[in-house]
């Protein structure tokens, strides 16, 4: 009798186990992370991504005018490594929520301290760290699932779109990393002497002082002679500089440097610079 009590409360139990346990199925607005490297740190957004599912989503799911948490489910979030400006204004590092106020030309997209506001009800416009307007762009193709991606992604700048439907909205992030740069160089190049070639290159790609520029390209070639690569930018230094005759000397030496590696892109750069020598 009490074996029989036993096993029928284990099967109970068992059952009742199975029927605690959750039914796992795809969530209809998935999550997404997207990490984006970006100045000399990273922006990082985690949001959801609905989709359309035959609706007009902007000015009836979405209507024109009203808060909305830019995504489903919880807020989504905008996280930067660095400090950036926004329309002028320095963003902090740090995570912020990203809201906006959808309407039929004009957007506004705010950065908030909360990263937990995800209805109109929640929001606090004194938690805003950021607030500006921007203009949407219609698109020819429907875009089923809402995205939020980087384009136009830049040493200075990139661009964060939200894409859904036939609209998108783009806005313009900008860091100012040359004057980091520029003290960095000062401190481990003219200081400590010693990443030349990355601080040379530095100097020619962004107009700064090419005969400074020249002199670490030595400096870096002294401290390996079979450094073509090397050779190959300081030419394009001396051609920048308008010394043709020098660069194309320096060039053929990079070029015989390059042959004798079998680096055939290096072979290429210097026979296409040669050509603008002639």
């Amino acid at each position: 009798m009490k074996k029989g009590l036993l096993f029928t409360l284990a099967v109970i139990a068992f059952c009742g186990s199975l029927h605690s346990q959750a039914l796992k199925v795809p969530l209809p607005s998935p999550g997404q992370t997207i990490k984006q490297d970006f100045g000399m740190s990273t922006i990082e957004v985690a949001y959801s991504r609905p989709g359309v599912k035959d609706r007009k989503i902007y000015g009836d799911v979405v209507p024109f005018g009203q808060f909305w948490r830019t995504g489903a489910n919880s807020a989504t979030t905008i996280t930067f490594g660095d400090t950036v400006s926004i329309d002028g204004k320095k963003v902090a590092p740090g995570k912020y929520g990203l809201l906006s106020i959808p309407d039929q030309t004009d957007w506004i997209l705010i950065m908030s301290k909360s990263t937990t506001t995800n209805s109109v009800n929640d929001y606090k416009k004194e938690d805003d760290v950021l607030r500006v307007t921007v203009k949407s762009q219609p698109l020819t193709e429907k875009v089923e699932t809402f995205t939020i991606e980087f384009g136009n992604v830049k040493p200075t700048s990139c661009e964060l779109q939200l894409i859904w439907e036939k609209t998108m909205v783009s806005l313009l992030i900008v860091t100012d990393i040359d004057s980091r740069i520029m003290s960095d160089i000062d401190k481990i190049v003219v200081k400590d002497a010693r990443p030349y070639f990355s601080a040379a290159n530095y100097y020619q790609e962004n107009g700064k002082d090419l005969n400074m520029a020249l002199a670490w390209y030595d400096k870096a070639f002294e401290a390996n002679p079979k450094a073509y690569w090397v050779l190959y930018q300081k030419a394009n230094c001396l051609a920048k500089l308008g010394r043709k005759k020098e660069a194309m000397i320096t060039s053929q030496q990079s070029l015989n440097l390059a042959k004798e590696d079998n680096n055939n892109d290096y072979i290429r750069n210097n026979e296409k610079l040669q050509k603008t020598l002639e």
